[in-house]
């Protein structure tokens, strides 16, 4: 009875060896009676997880009319995201995240990744950057339950330093790999404004390598033809040295988002 639910719920698509390895080390799995069936279960990881991925998956989501679907359906592709394996970047990543907001919503804000704690936690923007989003958002007068949050690439990009994970950035072959899935929200959200936080974001929104203040200053139009805003991501205003750049950072991103009422 043991065996038969430990293959249950052995998860193809969360397959970590050198995980496994390091939290039970394999001199002890002969103690294991589950470890006779691990190599079996390793072999058949990949085939298990592309079946489970054609049965989900979101490979091709054209861009349609408004959608007046539930929030709750919006969290339909969170499978499909945690089994999704285009890239590598999942291999180390506790879970996928996806986006996060109402359906129909007018306004999305676009991210570049998940960090250390949306990793953790599976949502997006719950760590010290989030929160100075989120305070930033209600200072520019918008209502945050009506904002649609996520990022551009689902699976948190991280390097050891000691005991923490850092942040890394994502590589383009990894936007590309993750393409299908904010295309996918886009298209099932159909925002008339898109916020675009940072230069991955800016990149990946407008197709055109642009610092972002620069394109602060920009009018720009995503191909699903809703209006784009560029501005700061958060992480970056954190991460200023000097406090009164760090100031004139958080001052421009609250006035950007403020210019989310005009066009929303």
């Amino acid at each position: 009875m043991w065996l038969t639910y430990y293959e249950s719920i052995f998860n193809p698509a969360r397959l970590n060896v050198r995980a496994m390895q390091h939290h039970m080390p394999q001199k002890y799995w002969s103690n294991l009676p589950e470890a006779a069936r691990i190599p079996v279960l390793i072999a058949n990881a990949n085939l298990r997880a592309g079946r489970m991925i054609e049965t989900v998956s979101l490979r091709e989501v054209p861009f349609r009319g408004p959608s007046r679907r539930p929030t709750s359906e919006l969290s339909a592709d969170k499978f499909a995201i945690d089994t999704c394996r285009r890239c590598e970047v999942c291999e180390r990543a506790t879970q996928g995240v996806t986006g996060e907001g109402p359906a129909g919503a007018a306004v999305m804000i676009v991210g570049e990744q998940p960090g250390d704690e949306e990793d953790l936690a599976g949502r997006p923007f719950v760590g010290p950057a989030g929160s100075l989003l989120r305070a930033a958002i209600a200072e520019a007068g918008l209502a945050i339950e009506t904002v649609f949050l996520t990022n551009v690439v689902k699976h948190f990009r991280w390097e050891p330093r000691g005991k923490r994970r850092i942040h890394k950035t994502p590589a383009q072959k990894h936007i590309d790999a993750c393409s299908v899935w904010l295309d996918a929200e886009i298209g099932r959200v159909r925002p008339a404004v898109i916020v675009a936080l940072g230069a991955t974001a800016i990149h990946s929104l407008s197709g055109e390598l642009l610092k972002v203040g620069d394109a602060r200053h920009l009018r720009i139009r995503h191909r699903s033809g809703a209006q784009l805003i560029a501005t700061y991501h958060p992480s970056a205003v954190l991460r200023a040295q000097d406090e009164r750049e760090r100031e004139r950072m958080r001052t421009s991103l609250v006035a950007d988002l403020a210019r989310v009422l005009d066009g929303a």
